[in-house]
């Protein structure tokens, strides 16, 4: 298929920040997504904070908006990331695309990798994290638990840089072999090196005194890579993209 026009792109109401770091010829798209931006509202309240400015579809999972001539355009949603997670995030400018890539993710066939900043130091430079969440939904949230579930979540944990300073924190690379809810957030927590601003799975006092001395107000959490081929109309292609870390990432010094 031949990849749609830049006008196309540049028709697309995205969300404040939220940037084009990666395009196919198919019309697959990589977005950097800054913290705080959800990736589709949940309603027409928070179409002014999300990925796009426009209405979402559920059912189909894409957004729409008026195009020229009064036109709908639409823009599939591949994969989603928590709110306060930064970087990056798929979207699809054709819907047969869109399914493609979402069965890759089921099929592990996508090559993660994030970056985060917890408190604390592991006690090994690297090393594979196994675990059984309990994936569960509460007063319209999701929760996640390590320990009593059934869903095995596995991820590669390694060192990049330890700071110095009164907080002890530390910078990590993590790349998810699945793709549990929080998972990431809940391995890191259960290990005893919770995410620095995460308020849901974090350690709440550290992240208060992280904040009196001045640290950035986000949860660090970063996708930054991603990776993976796939078929489309008979041919095989392969997708890769980055997203930088934000400036925020700079504190750990």
């Amino acid at each position: 298929m031949n990849a749609p026009a830049e006008d196309f792109w540049a028709d697309v109401p995205f969300g404040p920040g939220v940037r084009r770091v990666a395009c196919d010829a198919n019309g697959l798209a990589a977005l950097d997504k800054p913290e705080g931006t959800l990736s589709h509202p949940n309603g027409p309240r928070d179409e002014a904070r999300s990925l796009v400015r426009a209405s979402y579809d559920p059912e189909r999972e894409c957004f729409e908006w008026p195009g020229p001539g009064g036109s709908a355009r639409r823009l599939w949603l591949v994969n989603r990331l928590d709110s306060a997670t930064s970087g990056l995030i798929l979207a699809s400018a054709d819907e047969a695309l869109a399914r493609e890539v979402r069965a890759q993710f089921k099929r592990r066939g996508v090559r993660k990798v994030y970056q985060a900043i917890v408190f604390g130091k592991p006690i090994q430079s690297s090393e594979t994290w196994r675990d059984k969440l309990d994936v569960r939904r509460q007063s319209g949230r999701i929760r996640t638990a390590a320990g009593g579930g059934n869903l095995p979540a596995e991820s590669r944990m390694t060192l990049v840089q330890s700071g110095s300073g009164g907080a002890r924190i530390s910078m990590i690379r993590l790349e998810p072999r699945t793709g549990r809810s929080h998972q990431l957030r809940v391995q890191c927590a259960k290990r005893g090196l919770p995410i620095v601003g995460d308020r849901t799975y974090g350690d709440f006092a550290a992240n208060r005194e992280f904040a009196r001395r001045g640290g950035p107000r986000r949860m660090f959490l970063h996708s930054l890579g991603i990776g993976f081929e796939y078929k489309l109309g008979g041919r095989e292609y392969a997708f890769s993209a980055t997203a930088p870390l934000p400036a925020e990432f700079g504190c750990i010094g």
